[in-house]
């Protein structure tokens, strides 16, 4: 048989009575959702910035980040929505490499898919708990976004998952924001395929049940570059692709139009210090056009404690990207007062 099967995991349910969120923090998740919802919906002009880690590798090293991160947003609340990223899923183009936290909860150890449930669990929890913001993470199982629906504000789809039937279908029956990311082409259409799946009601297999959703019109695009046929980095960030995309937007008939820019990826060919230029071209094109700056609500930013990247060892320097560079801390820092002061 080609398939062994190892054990059978707990139901999401079960987990959840296990590690339950407190009654607070119920109440914060509301507060932060409706915020958020806000933003999408045009009632708020706060602008968004998910910023975190490429992979949350490291729980204290997470918390502590994020922790910073909510100091921060007590100095430019009025102008910005800050959502930690705390992405616990990790693709990997060719199914080699550390695949996050979900699949090994020490980056350094073999495989533990159970252990990697309750590890994100607890993280998120917890950095919920010490700084009081709700974060975002990528979708990239489907079924296993049910550990930690009643903790998340906001999920991505990432750029090999976009065209996926099961994961369009699952984001038409999420309450929160949900990015669909364009492919690694950088195909527009497919992406915008993707947004109206996701807004329009389904019924489907899921988790061995048969559902039905009601749509989320809160789906929305994120621009973070493509890749041509010989493998190089195609940037979509820039004013005519901004300008083309909301041309697409406006001959569809779309709830809430919003983007997302991604200033890491093939925006950036993951050089790391260029998602200060980037996220600054985009807030100047936004307010170049106000028909722009209707249309986008954020950027993604990949930034940790410390700059750069390294390889998983017995001596990781704590707070450094194992997976894609990230901006340190102090460029951070300086990016965010930034964006607050010209968004």
């Amino acid at each position: 048989m080609s398939m062994k099967f190892n054990k059978e995991l707990p139901l999401p349910a079960d987990l959840k009575a296990q590690y339950p969120l407190s009654e607070a923090l119920i109440q914060r998740k509301k507060i932060r959702d409706a915020e958020i919802r806000d933003i999408f919906t045009g009632k708020s002009d706060r602008f968004i910035v998910l910023v975190g880690p490429c992979s949350a590798d490291n729980e204290d090293a997470v918390c502590e980040y994020v922790g910073r991160l909510a100091r921060l947003n007590e100095k430019v609340s009025e102008r910005l929505m800050l959502i930690p990223r705390i992405y616990t899923n990790k693709p990997r183009t060719t199914g080699e490499g550390y695949k996050g936290m979900l699949h090994q909860p020490q980056p350094d150890k073999a495989p533990d898919l159970l252990g990697g449930m309750i590890a994100i669990r607890k993280m998120h929890i917890r950095a919920m708990q010490e700084s009081g913001l709700t974060a975002a993470d990528e979708m990239l199982y489907p079924e296993n976004r049910s550990y930690l629906d009643d903790l998340l504000s906001y999920e991505a789809i990432g750029a090999r998952s976009v065209e996926n039937q099961q994961h369009r279908l699952t984001a038409s029956g999420m309450d929160i924001p949900v990015g669909m990311k364009n492919p690694t082409s950088g195909d527009f259409s497919v992406m915008l395929n993707s947004v109206i799946a996701a807004q329009h009601s389904h019924n489907f297999i899921y988790r061995g049940c048969d559902v039905t959703t009601s749509g989320n019109e809160l789906a929305h695009v994120i621009l973070r570059g493509g890749v041509d046929k010989y493998g190089s980095c195609i940037p979509n960030y820039h004013y005519e692709d901004l300008s083309r995309l909301l041309e697409m937007y406006n001959k569809l008939d779309l709830k809430n139009p919003a983007a997302i820019i991604d200033a890491n990826h093939s925006n950036s060919n993951k050089r790391f210090r260029e998602q200060i230029r980037i996220v600054s071209e985009v807030l100047h094109s936004r307010n170049y056009n106000l028909d722009l700056k209707k249309l986008i609500k954020g950027v993604m930013i990949e930034s940790y404690l410390e700059e750069g990247s390294q390889p998983i060892s017995d001596a990781c320097v704590y707070g450094k990207s194992i997976t894609d560079p990230c901006l340190g801390w102090a460029d951070t820092e300086a990016l965010i007062y930034k964006i607050a002061d010209n968004c």
